[in-house]
């Protein structure tokens, strides 16, 4: 078992990568954010993209920010305040040293993860998080690291506040947070399933994970009653976000920041010097505002012919099947976000169905390559910094086949249930 015997012998300094070499490719990448934001705002100075249209496009993203900075904010409190870390615990004391409970038991806590809190808090928290327990009790971390990686996406489905793409999706067709998760709960479904078997064929049983059993690890609990204060404060904060999702509608963003907002007043009070502005998660909401302002200046120029030509606009399954293709192709070839609003672009807004087989495709689709969500990049990212080798031949021939498989059942599952 190479990699669980990698993970054990070192010391928690030395399973991460060094700190200059992490802040060269965080640099990169900010670098790449910032270059995207200075081509859209190029964009509209120049006249490419009108400033009317610019404008629309800001006003109809600024709920989403809002969501997205609060929901991120509310998650890394939560982190913070460990509450992450006894959910993890717990869960591999649960599995009582069984690798087949313990699988079920992380697809679970990944699902739940990203259906309830978006697919970025369970790139950004839950994966370091699992890749921290699997020294303590003993775990392969590739299976760990795959799990929280491909249910990020493939487990997007279910709410618009899963994903952002959701959030896109659901106020082009209408539907409030009840009516997307009834219209999308059997593709959900049918998309889990299949990474589960995916899993655990490719990562999870005796011969790959390399451990017919593991070591349950000692429950985190509270230092002091600062430390359970904040604990508990933080976890009501989450879950009453949880229980407003369905009645919110269009005020997710409010409801978010309002948790969010609960979280840092338990944190001002108990302890403050965690209130740092590095909480905002600016490099995302940089990336999707140049991305808002990029795409359509691109979709002026040629993009939207090809996502026409590629997506068709018949209302049947062949229109729903294509657009699926398209979503998962593009999403592989640059992003998912850029390939959902591309393609939701060139389809007739009486197309609902063929619209959602496009967002199956960006949000299922995208385990292919590397840089296919943001998601993926952030999962990627962390396992590079506790030293956790995802073979990328292996990665890519897996993700290829989950990518197929997973988009055509959650795309037969949604025509079949209409």
């Amino acid at each position: 078992m190479p990699e669980q015997t990698e993970i054990d012998q070192r010391t928690p300094a030395a399973r991460t990568l060094p700190i200059s070499a992490r802040l060269r490719r965080v640099a990169l990448l900010d670098w790449v954010r910032f270059a995207l934001l200075i081509a859209g705002l190029f964009c509209v100075a120049t006249g490419l993209l009108p400033r009317a249209e610019a404008a629309s496009n800001m006003r109809r993203i600024a709920p989403l920010l809002l969501f997205l900075g609060s929901v991120i904010i509310l998650a890394q409190l939560a982190r913070r305040a460990k509450v992450f870390d006894v959910i993890a615990h717990r869960v591999a004391i649960l599995g009582r040293g069984n690798y087949a409970a313990l699988f079920v038991l992380c697809v679970l806590f990944a699902t739940a993860t990203t259906t309830l809190l978006n697919l970025d808090t369970t790139a950004v928290l839950l994966t370091p998080v699992m890749l921290a327990l699997a020294g303590p009790a003993r775990i392969a971390p590739l299976p760990l690291a795959m799990t929280t990686l491909w249910l990020a996406n493939t487990a997007s489905l279910l709410l618009p506040v899963s994903n952002l793409t959701n959030l896109l999706a659901a106020n082009r067709v209408g539907l409030d947070g009840v009516g997307f998760a009834a219209r999308m709960w059997a593709p959900q479904l049918a998309s889990v399933l299949v990474t589960m078997l995916a899993l655990w064929i490719w990562y999870w049983r005796r011969r790959r994970r390399g451990a017919d059993r593991y070591l349950p690890p000692h429950p985190v609990r509270a230092a002091d009653p600062r430390e359970r204060i904040l604990m508990g404060v933080t976890s009501g904060a989450c879950l009453l976000f949880v229980v407003a999702i369905p009645f919110v509608g269009d005020g997710i963003g409010l409801a978010a920041a309002a948790a969010a907002l609960l979280a840092i007043a338990a944190f001002a009070v108990l302890d403050r010097r965690v209130l740092r502005w590095s909480l905002i998660p600016w490099q995302l909401l940089i990336f999707v505002v140049g991305l808002f302002l990029v795409v359509p200046t691109l979709s002026r120029f040629g993009l939207s012919t090809l996502m026409h030509t590629l997506i068709g606009d018949d209302r049947g399954t062949a229109g729903a099947l294509r657009a699926a293709a398209a979503g998962t192709g593009l999403s592989n070839v640059a992003n998912n976000l850029p390939a959902y609003t591309a393609g939701e672009a060139v389809i007739p807004p009486g197309n609902r169905n063929q619209l959602l087989a496009l967002l199956i495709g960006t949000n299922v689709g995208s385990v292919v390559t590397p840089w296919a969500s943001l998601a993926t990049l952030l999962c990627l990212e962390f396992c590079r910094m506790h030293r956790v080798r995802v073979p990328m031949r292996r990665f890519l021939a897996t993700g290829l086949a989950l990518a197929v498989t997973a988009t055509a059942a959650a795309v037969g599952a949604l025509l079949i249930t209409r």
